[in-house]
C-alpha cells in the first residue's frame, strides 16, 4: 500500500495504517529531529511530540502527497521548542571502530570538530542546514517545509553556513594557539 493511502486512512481515524505511517516516517522524522537537536533524548521527545501532533492534525492534512514536508515542519517546530526550553547539547554519540585506524581517527576528528561548530548555532540555523544538505532539499521545498519564505530560506542558509565556518575557524585557531608555534 502506498503512502498516500495509508496517510489517507490514517487521517480517517484508522490506527494501523497509522503505525505503518509511522513505520515509514519516524526514522526520517527523528534523523532530522537528532540532527537540529544534537541530542538523542532530545529527538527522542521531538520524534513523540511531533508523532501526537501529525495523529492529531493528521485529518485536518488536504493534501496526502505533501505528508512528508508537513511532518518535518512539525518536527522542525519541535525541536524549536524543546531547544528553547532545554537550552543544552549533549556530546557526540560515540562510533564504532573500523578496521582502517588511521580514516577512522581522522573521521571521528572530523565529527566531532562539526558537532562543536553546530553547537554554535541556533535551531533555526540547524534546521535549514539539515533539510539542506541532509535531505537536500531545494530553497523552495524548505520554504515550504518551514511556512516561511525562499528569501529567509536563503537568509538563513547564508548565515547558518558563515556561523559555522567561523565556530569551525576559531576552534582551528584555538586548537593551534594551545599546540603553540610551528
Amino acid at each position: 500500500m502506498q503512502l498516500r493511502e495509508l496517510v489517507e486512512r490514517a487521517g480517517h481515524g484508522d490506527h494501523d495504517a497509522f503505525t505503518a505511517v509511522v513505520r515509514a516516517s519516524s526514522g526520517r522524522l527523528y534523523a532530522i529531529a537528532y540532527r537540529i537537536l544534537r541530542d538523542a533524548d532530545l529527538a527522542n521527545d521531538a520524534l513523540q511530540e511531533t508523532l501526537v501532533k501529525v495523529w492529531d492534525d493528521l485529518p485536518a492534512l488536504r493534501d496526502p502527497d505533501r505528508f512528508d514536508g508537513w511532518a518535518a515542519r512539525i518536527t522542525c517546530r519541535c525541536c524549536y521548542r524543546l531547544a528553547k526550553r532545554e537550552r543544552r547539547f549533549a556530546l557526540p554519540t560515540p562510533c564504532q571502530p573500523e578496521p582502517d585506524a588511521t580514516a577512522f581517527v581522522t573521521e571521528v576528528a572530523d565529527q566531532d570538530e562539526m558537532e562543536r561548530g553546530f553547537r554554535h548555532l541556533s535551531p533555526e540555523h540547524r534546521a535549514v542546514l539539515v533539510l539542506h544538505y541532509y535531505l537536500g532539499l531545494t530553497l523552495g521545498e524548505i520554504a515550504d517545509t518551514l511556512d516561511i519564505s525562499p528569501g529567509t530560506v536563503g537568509s538563513r542558509l547564508h548565515y547558518a553556513v558563515r556561523s559555522l565556518r567561523a565556530a569551525l575557524e576559531s576552534e582551528a585557531r584555538t586548537a593551534q594557539a594551545w599546540e603553540g608555534p610551528a
